[in-house]
C-alpha cells in the first residue's frame, strides 16, 4: 500500500453526558479511550492528546497526558499533553493530533476530550473558573461572566437586526428534538414553542432554553495514516481531510466587531482550504451552540448566512435533520449536554457516526461531507474540522 499522509478516524468513544457524581475524571476519560481503541482492533496510540478546560482548577488535577495514559494501561508506551484553549480545547486537541499524524512524527494518536464541571458545586463555576476563559484584567475583574457577555451581545443583535425574539426559539427546539434519539444525550426530550416561550429567564436576554447546560464527559478518537489503516477494522474508515485552529483578540472590546465571529470565519476558510471542498459541498454542520447567539452567529461566520440573517435558517426549516443543512444532529451541545474541554471530540464522533452510518434514527440520507466547529468563549478561538466518507 502506498504511503500517504491523510488522516483517518479508524476509532471512536464516547461516555454519556450528564451530571456523573459518581464517576472520576480519570475513570471518564479512560472509559471513552478503551471504547476508542476497541473501535479501532485494538490499535495502540504512541501519543494521546487530552483537551480539557477545568481540570487543574475543578479537579486539582493536570499533567492529564500522563494521568490517563497510566489509568489506560499506556504508561511507558505513549506520550501524552494536554490542550488548553478554554471551551475549543477538544477541537485545539485534534488539530495537534492530525498535525502530528501528518508530519510523521507520530503514526497513532488518540485524542480524548474530558470535563468533569461537577468537581465544583455553586456559583464557583460559572463566576471564577468560565470566567477564566474571558480576558482576567479588563473583563473577568470587572465582574462580568461568560454568559452575561453574550447576553449582551444578543440583546446588541436583536437591537441592529430587529426580528422576533420569538424566531430564537427554533434552535434548541431542533437541538432538543435531535437529541431524543441519542442514547448519550444529557436532555432527550422535545420542546414545544410555547415550553420556550414561558422558560425562566436566565440572564439578561437569555432564557433557560438559550443555554447550554454545563456537563461531565469524555469523548475519545484514534487517529492514524492509511498505512496503519488495522486490516480487522469493523467499519469504514473516516477521513480527516482538513482542520484548523484560529484565535482572534481575547477582550471583546479589541474586536473591530463583537457581533462578527472572525476567528470562527477564517478557521472554516483554512479547513476548507486543505480538505480541497467549498462550502456547497458539506452536508452538515456540528456548530458550536454554546448559546442561541453563538449558533446563529457561527452560522453567519461559516458563510452559511448573509450578517443578521442566521436566525432565519432555523425558522425555515433549512437546519432539521430533513433540512439542506442539518446542524446538531445529536443534540449539540444544547441537548447532549455541554462538556466543555471535550465538546470538540464529541462533534468529531458525532460527525464519524454519521459519516460511517451508525447515527441510528438521526441519520442523514446521502452524506460524505461534515464539518464541526468549536468555540472558546465568544470564539476567542475556533477550532474547524472538516470530515468525510
Amino acid at each position: 500500500m502506498e504511503a500517504t499522509n491523510d488522516v483517518y478516524i479508524v476509532g471512536i468513544g464516547q461516555t454519556a453526558v450528564g451530571e456523573l457524581w459518581d464517576v472520576s475524571l480519570r475513570t471518564l476519560a479512560v472509559r471513552a479511550l478503551r471504547a476508542a481503541r476497541e473501535d479501532a482492533g485494538g490499535l495502540q496510540p504512541q501519543a494521546i492528546f487530552v483537551g480539557n478546560m477545568l481540570a487543574a482548577n475543578a479537579s486539582h488535577q493536570s499533567n492529564l497526558g500522563a494521568l490517563i495514559a497510566e489509568y489506560a494501561g499506556l504508561a511507558g508506551k505513549a506520550e501524552g499533553f494536554t490542550a488548553e484553549a478554554a471551551e475549543a480545547s477538544g477541537g485545539a486537541a485534534i488539530y495537534l493530533a492530525y498535525n502530528a499524524i501528518r508530519s510523521g512524527m507520530v503514526d497513532v494518536a488518540a485524542v480524548v476530550g474530558v470535563e468533569k464541571v461537577t468537581d465544583v458545586v455553586g456559583a464557583g463555576i460559572e463566576n471564577r473558573l468560565l470566567s477564566a476563559g474571558l480576558d482576567s484584567d479588563y473583563e473577568a475583574s470587572e465582574g462580568l461572566t461568560l454568559t452575561g457577555q453574550t447576553s449582551l451581545l444578543l440583546q446588541r443583535y436583536l437591537y441592529e437586526n430587529q426580528f422576533p425574539r420569538e424566531a430564537l426559539a427554533h434552535f434548541p427546539m431542533i437541538a432538543h428534538s435531535n437529541a431524543v434519539n441519542n442514547p448519550n444525550a444529557m436532555y432527550r426530550r422535545t420542546i414545544e414553542i410555547g415550553t420556550y416561550r414561558n422558560a425562566r429567564e436566565d440572564t439578561g436576554a437569555f432564557n433557560q432554553f438559550d443555554i447550554a447546560p454545563n456537563a461531565d464527559g469524555a469523548a475519545a478518537l484514534i487517529l492514524t495514516r492509511q498505512e496503519y489503516l488495522p486490516e480487522n477494522l469493523a467499519h469504514t474508515p473516516v477521513r480527516l481531510l482538513g482542520s484548523s485552529l484560529i484565535t482572534d483578540r481575547l477582550a471583546l472590546h479589541d474586536r473591530p466587531d463583537p457581533l462578527f465571529f472572525e476567528a470562527a470565519a477564517v478557521s472554516v476558510q483554512h479547513a476548507l482550504l486543505k480538505a480541497g471542498i467549498t462550502l456547497s459541498d458539506l452536508d452538515f454542520f456540528e456548530y458550536s451552540d454554546n448559546t442561541t447567539l453563538h449558533a446563529l452567529l457561527s452560522l453567519e461566520a461559516a458563510g452559511f448566512a448573509s450578517r443578521g440573517q442566521g436566525w432565519k435558517l432555523a425558522s425555515d426549516g433549512s437546519l432539521t435533520l430533513q433540512g439542506s443543512l442539518p446542524v446538531a444532529t445529536m443534540g449539540g451541545h444544547k441537548a447532549r449536554g455541554f462538556p466543555l474541554g471535550a465538546s470538540g471530540v464529541y462533534q468529531v464522533v458525532e460527525a464519524s457516526q454519521q459519516l460511517r452510518g451508525e447515527a441510528g434514527a438521526n441519520q442523514i440520507s446521502h452524506v460524505r461531507f461534515g464539518m464541526t466547529q468549536s468555540l472558546a468563549a465568544s470564539a476567542s478561538a475556533a477550532a474547524t474540522q472538516i470530515l468525510s466518507i
